[in-house]
């Protein structure tokens, strides 16, 4: 079995509203707080070092060229 991380503490803020959203969310799915945070975190790492475009981007831009193809090559030519 892996050895789990040390683990840190550190304090910061956040918005009210958010921090609401994040407990209910902990309290639905059973889990602790501090989970979902390290949970939150490491997905934004994640994706602030990653150079693959998000999934909702690509969804939208399919959508695009789907729906407007023709015009884009037009305007290509």
């Amino acid at each position: 079995m892996p050895q789990a991380a040390k683990k840190i503490k550190f304090a910061t803020q956040a918005d009210p509203v958010v921090l609401d959203s994040l407990r209910q969310i902990a309290k639905t799915e059973g889990r602790q707080l501090q989970v979902l945070v390290d949970e939150a975190l490491k997905d934004y790492v994640e994706r602030k070092n990653s150079n693959t475009p998000r999934k909702q981007v690509l969804e939208a831009l399919h959508a695009s060229i789907e729906q407007f193809d023709a015009l884009y090559k037009k305007l290509a030519q």
